[in-house]
């Protein structure tokens, strides 16, 4: 909703009729489509040129206010916009009322599934939690493209999602009124994605908060590399071509391309404050990745909180996941203040 108030002050008996009689009757019919809404801005503007440079100047001295231009913005939600020409790059935004390019930072939350499955409904339960206990930002929930073999790997395209989701926030500001800095929420394999998008890809230093919630951080551990999928899994998973020149191989021979894609080894200085919170009997992600990136950010002297429950991959109880919402809230108050 856009509401235009026009108030004059000290104006004399024949202004104070031409407001009365032709501006404020059109206030509300002047509100039906962008176009208009401008209409009415000029009207306010007009008026204010047309008074004397006395009355103005007298009225500035005074204090007091020439005009004021007010906008009330309701609480908005839009799903399944686009930010890229891909069917699945997609997203959801839940935009806050009383928002400004001023002060209305955005959440971006990233779905698990393994990089070759899963849907941003999976973080439905997210932006519910999260909006509520943090009702000043926008909400962002994306899909990314999943890779499907043999001619779709995740990365690194799903990191330049992340880059195209910014990219097109950023701007889009002005028409959604937001302030295009962010902070990263993911889940397993979306948590990987937001880790590594910040350690690796933020040059413009757009990131500044990032939480994993059961992400991996260490494709170099055990529980990967002797995994006896772990090189067919690779082979669908990298795009060989964007880290090599020529054709990779057998990757688990290349183990600097295991760390190029852990987060672990691509933390540095400037990654953001990040957040985890880890299952201690998790057998998908093992908790040594939550652990050795906790200490290599403290070696690092970044702010880094590591959280770690009974239960294993996310399936933790009520009490947990409030503790999580919790924690999560008190992290980017700090971290990520509005």
């Amino acid at each position: 909703m856009f509401r235009l108030s026009v108030y004059f002050y000290r104006l004399s008996v024949v202004e104070c009729k031409i407001l009365y009689t032709f501006v404020l009757p059109l206030n509300n019919l002047l509100m039906k489509t962008n176009h208009i809404k401008m209409a009415a801005l000029a009207v306010a503007c007009l008026l204010s040129t047309a008074c004397s440079k006395e009355s103005i100047d007298s009225t500035i001295n005074d204090t007091d206010l020439v005009y004021k231009v007010s906008t009330e913005l309701e609480s908005a939600v839009f799903t399944d916009l686009d930010y890229g020409d891909h069917e699945q790059q997609i997203f959801d935004v839940y935009l806050p009322a009383n928002r400004s390019t001023q002060t209305t930072k955005v959440i971006i939350l990233l779905h698990g599934g393994g990089w070759m499955n899963g849907d941003k409904a999976g973080m439905n339960n997210y932006v519910q939690s999260i909006s509520e206990s943090n009702p000043d930002y926008a909400i962002v929930n994306m899909n990314y493209v999943l890779a499907a073999a043999p001619s779709t790997p995740a990365f690194p395209n799903q990191f330049h999602d992340i880059g195209l989701m910014l990219d097109h926030l950023t701007s889009e500001s002005e028409s959604l009124q937001i302030l295009p800095e962010f902070a990263l929420i993911g889940k397993s394999a979306g948590a990987h994605l937001a880790l590594q998008y910040d350690y690796m890809y933020d040059l413009e230093d757009r990131v500044k908060s990032v939480t994993s919630i059961v992400g991996p951080t260490d494709f170099t551990h055990p529980y990967y590399s002797e995994n006896p999928n772990y090189t067919h899994l690779l082979n669908i998973l990298v795009d060989s071509n964007a880290y090599f020149a020529s054709s990779i191989g057998a990757m688990n021979l290349k183990p600097n391309v295991i760390k190029i894609l852990s987060p672990l080894y691509q933390a540095s200085v400037n990654s953001s404050p990040t957040l985890l919170f880890y299952g201690k009997n998790d057998t998908t992600v093992p908790v040594k990745n939550a652990y050795d990136l906790e200490e290599k950010l403290n070696f690092l002297g970044v702010p880094v909180l590591l959280n770690v429950f009974e239960g294993g991959h996310n399936d933790w109880n009520t009490e947990t996941n409030e503790h999580v919402s919790n924690t999560l809230t008190g992290f980017l108050k700090e971290h990520f203040t509005i």
